[in-house]
């Protein structure tokens, strides 16, 4: 029986790639005949770098120090794959979430948190001369608007003094110009993301995302609004444009760079032919956190088993929660960690233990 194993991470509680390998430990324990394959997948959040280092041989982590959300220096890494036709000189995958992300805060800081990192490891990436950047943008720290990000690159955003702004979005407030003469020029740039907000509006960043990165008050949203409209208006970018919301509005910088927005988990699973993986699989596990009512717009497990599905394969699902809403007809079988653990702060406490019990549950169901 050949099972693949294709979560995505739990967020805040284990990775991806911890998450598959206890997942398969479990699966054998009960089938130790099984053929198991891991493929952690990512839709451009937090583990996206170690979908890539998991799955690709030869790929190489490249340490790197970079100015954090908060400005305090973090230790992180990108991910450098080797050369191919399509990039001669290698391609490198860079995560938001591991320099410039909010898991990184000790609490939140609306208005001073920035990207400057993420635009770090962009640079050092460019330094080293690779021909292809993946960039995973989920879980930033920042309603910035990106300009941490091109600052690092090159950018310059000036006052109405010609001063340049202060980091964070107390600094896109005060911008009146901007000068990109100094801008570094991208390569072939493919962004992951599964958001598709626009820049601004009521369905824009600082409305629906300001709020969880400590934009609470509504004057401040506002403010925002405004300032990151008006910094389209200098960058040439659409404020309406799919996706340049994601991340407090890095989508939008990166698009204005000159780079593409595409799905996160699609471009993550083309990139690791993940359904040449699944070809001949009997059963396909995939999984995440939480998953609800808004996991079947284009998030990992909803995906992965639609390729599941294509390929012939049962697919089932392991979740940290699985909500009321969360539609779960796609799935031959179902594993809940709230309910395998007893409650979700035991879920939280030991995931890789339950992940382990959700496993052996679902090859007891699914390995007939």
């Amino acid at each position: 029986m050949k099972v693949v194993i294709a979560p995505d991470s739990f967020k805040g509680s284990i990775t991806a790639t911890d998450a598959a390998t206890a997942i398969a430990e479990g699966w054998a324990s009960v089938d130790p005949a099984a053929e198991i394959v891991r493929r952690p997948m990512a839709d451009g959040g937090e583990g996206t770098v170690d979908a890539f280092a998991a799955a690709v041989a030869d790929a190489k982590r490249m340490p790197i120090t970079v100015d954090g959300p908060a400005g305090a220096s973090v230790r992180t890494s990108w991910l450098l794959l080797p050369p191919t036709e399509d990039a001669p000189a290698g391609t490198a995958v860079i995560d938001l979430a591991s320099t410039s992300g909010i898991e990184l805060m000790d609490r939140l800081r609306p208005w001073e948190a920035d990207t400057t990192g993420f635009g770090q490891a962009i640079a050092a990436a460019l330094e080293h001369g690779v021909s292809r950047l993946v960039l995973g943008i989920g879980s930033s720290a920042s309603t910035d608007g990106g300009t941490g990000l091109l600052r690092a690159l090159g950018a310059r955003f000036l006052d109405d003094g010609g001063a340049p702004v202060a980091a964070g979005a107390r600094g896109v407030l005060a911008i009146a110009s901007v000068d990109m003469s100094g801008l570094r020029p991208p390569p072939e740039t493919f962004v992951l993301t599964d958001v598709t907000n626009p820049l601004t509006g009521p369905r824009g960043t600082a409305a629906v995302f300001g709020p969880q990165k400590g934009l609470t008050e509504p004057s401040d949203i506002e403010s925002v609004d405004d300032a990151l409209l008006r910094l389209a208006d200098l960058l040439g970018l659409d404020a309406q444009h799919p996706g340049t919301g994601a991340a407090g509005g890095v989508g939008g910088a990166l698009v204005a760079w000159g780079a593409r927005l595409t799905p996160g988990a699609q471009e993550v699973a083309e990139l690791l032919d993940l359904a040449a993986t699944i070809e001949g699989a009997d059963v396909v596990v995939t999984g995440e956190g939480s998953y609800d009512g808004q996991s079947g717009d284009g998030k990992v497990p909803s995906f992965v088993a639609g390729l599941a599905a294509s390929a012939g394969a049962r697919a089932a699902l392991v979740a940290g929660r699985i909500t009321a809403d969360a539609d779960i007809g796609l799935f031959a079988g179902v594993a809940s960690l709230t309910e395998i653990a007893g409650s979700a702060e035991a879920a939280l406490a030991e995931p890789a233990r339950h992940l382990r019990q959700a496993g052996a549950a679902l090859a007891r169901s699914l390995s007939d």
